[in-house]
Parts: structure tokens; C-alpha cells; sequence
């Protein structure tokens, strides 16, 4: 059975060294060392360059803001949801999730074309003789794409947590004396933990090393670090800076990935 066992995971292994192992060493090759193959930090100390900051905060804040909002709307859904009968909850995650199969460049040109100036919603605006919006190059529209394209992968986890809660528990809590807001704030908060956490993870992290979403709607005006280090690799062919940034973002990633291994032991909110 071993012997069975090892020759099945032999592709995967295989899979694994030259996809995530050799490609990850490449990259602290090349961030580690200079032009020259030298050792050095200065690629990863470059971080803290101006420029390169400025683009890292404004990552994180606009990460942090996506984040919450995608939280704040997936809560109350995934609750809806979880209320709802199996089949017809099973309808609404489907179609909920359907834009997910469209290719994610087509999905965030669609905003696109939703939020230029001489665009859908202006032009409904103006047939309504309503004052035009100027949301496109703007931070505002870099958070719209980061909701529209991550909010499935905070609503999945939630959903997927609620759906373990036992009714029991609610109605045993009701059956006590606690009201809608305490039975939110005590059972359905704490008990949704793992899903939480399982989808703040996997909305912060994508959100704070995209690029795609603010060079079509931030219209490359608005510098992520995504933007920094996706510059650094294709127009700049510094290499060795890039992977050293690459590295300061690997180093957000493993964060997180800590934090969701301590809340989420079970894997209760990634399992859907």
C-alpha cells in the first residue's frame, strides 16, 4: 500500500518541485543576489524607497478596504443563504460564483466599460439628465474591481462554515432570551470564525498583489506594488529587483497564511 501510495503521489511531486519549489528558489536567487550574481539585500531593502513604500501602503489600505467590504456583504449573505432551503441555497451560490468561469481580465474589463467616462452607467445617467460619475482612474474604481472579482472567495467559506453550525445551537440560545443581535453577536460571529479568517485570507492576499485590476481600472495611473514589481520584471528586466520585492510580498503572504493556520486548524473554512 505504501509502495502504491508513493507511485501515486510521484506526479504530484513531480508537479509540486517544478512549479512551486524550483520557480520560488529562482526567485530568492535572483532577489538575494545582484546583476553581477553577488550576494546582496538591496533588492529587498529597496522596499522601504519611497516610491516603493507609497506603493505598498496604498496596497494595503486598498486591500484592507476590499477586504472589509467584501466581508460586510458576504456576512449577511452567506447568512441568507444558510437559512435558505439546500437546493435553493445550492442555486444562488451557482449562480453567485457563474461570472467566476468568465476569464478574469474579461470580467474586470467589463468595469471597465461600466465606469469610462462615455461609459454604460454615464450614459444611463445622462439619459436621465443626472450628473455623470468620474469613478474610472481612481482608487474607488481599483476597490470596485478588487469586490466584484473577490467577493466569492469570502462568500464560499463563510457559507461553507454556517453551514456546520448546528440549528440547536441558535435555537438554544433564542430559547435563553437572546435576541437577533445577540445571537449574531455571540453565536454566529464567534462560531464563524474559521470562515472568516479562511476569507479575509484569501481576499486580503490576491488583492494586495494584483495588478491586472489597477492597470485597467486605475488606468496605470495609480501604482500598486503589483504594478511596481510586474514593471520591475517586464519593462525594466531587473529581475533581481522584482524578486527582491517579491519576497517582501512573500513574506505578507506567509503572514497570512499563519494566521489562517491558528484560527483555522481544521481547515473548516476552506473545505467547501
Amino acid at each position: 500500500m505504501n509502495k502504491k501510495a508513493r507511485l501515486l503521489a510521484l506526479p504530484y511531486l513531480v508537479w509540486m518541485i517544478g512549479f512551486i519549489v524550483i520557480p520560488l528558489a529562482l526567485v530568492f536567487v535572483f532577489g538575494l543576489t545582484d546583476r553581477s550574481g553577488a550576494f546582496t539585500l538591496d533588492n529587498v531593502i529597496s522596499i522601504v524607497e519611497r516610491n516603493h513604500l507609497k506603493a505598498l501602503k496604498l496596497s494595503l489600505l486598498l486591500s484592507f478596504v476590499s477586504t472589509l467590504i467584501c466581508f460586510l456583504l458576504a456576512f449577511p449573505l452567506a447568512l441568507i443563504l444558510r437559512g435558505k432551503k439546500i437546493g435553493r441555497a445550492n442555486f444562488v451560490v451557482f449562480i453567485f460564483i457563474l461570472p467566476m468561469w468568465m476569464n478574469f481580465l474579461l470580467r474586470t474589463l467589463a468595469w471597465q466599460t461600466l465606469l469610462e467616462k462615455n461609459g454604460v452607467i454615464n450614459g444611463i445617467l445622462g439619459a436621465l439628465h443626472l450628473p455623470p460619475i468620474a469613478i474610472i482612474n481612481t482608487p474607488t474604481a481599483i476597490v470596485l474591481g478588487m469586490v466584484y472579482n473577490f467577493l466569492p472567495f469570502m462568500v464560499l467559506p463563510l457559507y461553507n462554515t454556517m453551514c456546520k453550525i448546528e440549528d440547536s445551537v441558535v435555537e438554544a440560545a433564542r430559547d435563553l432570551g437572546a435576541s437577533s443581535l445577540q445571537t449574531l453577536w455571540r453565536i454566529w460571529l464567534p462560531l464563524s470564525v474559521p470562515g472568516i479568517v479562511s476569507g479575509v485570507t484569501m481576499v486580503f492576499v490576491p488583492a494586495l498583489t494584483t495588478f491586472v485590476i489597477s492597470n485597467i481600472l486605475g488606468g496605470s495611473k495609480i501604482l500598486l506594488i503589483g504594478n511596481v514589481i510586474e514593471t520591475e520584471f517586464t519593462k525594466a528586466s531587473n529581475w533581481n529587483l522584482g524578486s527582491g520585492l517579491s519576497i517582501v510580498m512573500l513574506v505578507f503572504i506567509l503572514l497570512s497564511m499563519t494566521v489562517l493556520a491558528h484560527y483555522d486548524k481544521n481547515g473548516e473554512g476552506t473545505a467547501f
